[in-house]
């Protein structure tokens, strides 16, 4: 979605690597052969092995990722020259590393905390506080916080290739009054007090300590920034991380979202950085920050064959990663103005779709195939409805005469307006639709939602992302469909 209206994600707890690890040996001063690299173990910082007569150090945690093809500024392995002496190709070994690795593995763990080790990852969109009159409170007050494990806030800018505040009035500068305010307290203008939602999201975080805030900087509007940052992604992460460790509200986050969209091909712009710009940014993101640092991303969810998730390297970049969101929603809308009607979050196919891949269940299973762990993916759910009007036919797939009227966007309206305006008449490939007057709109209810936790689970993801708080009712009824899907 754009900056002017996006979705929802989630972000995720960390899981233990090191029952699946298989320790390596470091290598020798005197320039032995590690033991050989293997494609099934998993490697974390400084740990050895060696391929093709060279012996190689991990920078962070990889598995199946080649030294001899991942040892580049930006990747996995440091090259540390040639070796002599053969080790035994073809068995993994066993033998702790001779040195214990100076930081944790840095990689994320993929088993969410509560609700039956799924997450549940909501966005915050950092300009709902105006029009939207939307803030961290009503997290509180729709009963909301008590069922999310994670809140991604809604976006910071990277322009230039750089990390930087996106609206520092709505971020730590408006003053909230004691009724507006999380805990009941008014902000202050004391020299060095922190205001807007960031003193909010603290306040958030210290009666509910299970949430996890995550900063996602990019977005629809600002992606054109990784552009920059691909072509020099340790300034970009360094970039970040002082920002993001600023001292004014270094405890308010606990990691950093990539929305990237979309790499090496064309969002709001034409993107030229490469297929391996993704997994560098990423890669010097993770060797920036470390292990202990959630690092998430939203990615496309194009399932199609050739499409946006097939022109770049998706699987190197998630392995550093802790959560991945793949945006299953906005597939089609009134950015097509003529039609075909269609829901905008298709779960699967159905008769007539009017594009190819263009479901959620295609891009799971895409990302899937390469070698993507479903226990890091979220599912997506848009907490709004995509509309045409002039829409004669009631099924999907009918003719338009353009964007129905939305109250901050045409052709876009929040589920909370929807279900009493325009109350679901069907549903198709698991979603709903419905057609009042000659406006013809796709969104999902409660009921759909529960069909798609359903979905989740049996496909073995991570849990659940939307977009964004806003869009649900005052009571969370949206929310609630997640988390009881999800239990």
């Amino acid at each position: 979605m754009k900056k002017s209206l996006r979705r929802a994600l989630w972000a995720g707890a960390i899981v233990a690597v090191a029952s699946a690890a298989v320790p390596m040996v470091q290598a020798s001063a005197a320039a032995a052969c590690a033991p050989a690299w293997s494609s099934s173990a998993v490697y974390t910082k400084d740990m050895a092995a060696s391929q093709s007569g060279h012996n190689y150090t991990a920078k962070w945690w990889t598995q199946n990722e080649s030294p001899t093809t991942h040892s580049g500024q930006w990747d996995v392995w440091i090259d540390n020259g040639t070796c002599g002496g053969g080790t035994d190709p073809t068995t993994p070994p066993t033998t702790p590393p001779t040195t214990p690795p100076t930081t944790p593995p840095t990689t994320p763990p993929t088993q969410p905390p509560g609700n039956g080790g799924k997450n549940v990852v909501g966005y915050f969109a950092e300009w709902g506080v105006y029009g939207r009159n939307y803030h961290v409170k009503n997290i509180v007050t729709s009963g909301s916080a008590s069922k999310l494990t994670h809140i991604l806030y809604a976006f910071g800018n990277t322009t230039g290739g750089q990390c930087s505040i996106g609206d520092s009035y709505a971020d730590y500068d408006r003053a909230y009054t004691a009724a507006e305010s999380v805990d009941g307290v008014a902000d202050t203008w004391d020299t060095g007090a922190l205001r807007g939602s960031f003193n909010q999201l603290r306040k958030l975080k210290k009666a509910y300590p299970n949430i996890k805030v995550i900063w996602s900087f990019g977005g629809w509007t600002w992606s054109g920034g990784f552009t920059q940052a691909a072509a020099n992604p340790t300034g970009f992460a360094n970039s970040c991380y002082n920002l993001i460790k600023d001292s004014r509200w270094s405890d308010v986050f606990d990691g950093i979202d990539v929305d990237w969209e979309y790499p090496n091909a064309c969002g709001l712009s034409c993107d030229s950085s490469g297929p391996a710009a993704y997994n560098n940014v990423i890669s010097a993101l993770r060797n920036k920050f470390g292990a202990n640092f959630l690092i998430t991303s939203a990615i496309s969810a194009d399932g199609s064959n050739g499409g946006k998730l097939d022109a770049a390297d998706y699987a190197s970049g998630i392995a550093k990663l802790n959560l991945v969101f793949p945006m299953t929603y906005d597939y089609y809308g009134a950015f097509n103005a003529q039609g075909p009607t269609a829901p905008h979050s298709p779960l699967t196919s159905y008769a007539g779709i009017p594009q190819q891949g263009f479901w959620s269940d295609a891009a799971i299973q895409k990302l899937k195939s390469k070698g993507v762990p479903a226990s890091k993916m979220l599912l997506g759910i848009g907490f709004y409805g995509r509309g045409w009007t002039g829409v004669t036919q009631s099924a999907p797939g009918g003719s338009a005469t353009g964007a129905a009227p939305g109250t901050y966007e045409a052709g876009i309206e929040d589920y909370k307006v929807l279900k009493n305006s325009c109350p679901a008449t069907g549903t198709a490939g698991g979603t709903a639709y419905a057609k009042c007057g000659s406006n013809w709109w796709g969104y999902d209810t409660p009921a759909t939602i529960g069909g798609k936790m359903t979905y989740a689970k049996n496909q073995g993801l991570g849990g659940a992302f939307f977009w964004e708080f806003s869009g649900d009712t005052s009571n969370g009824e949206l929310i609630t469909a997640i988390k009881n899907g999800l239990g």
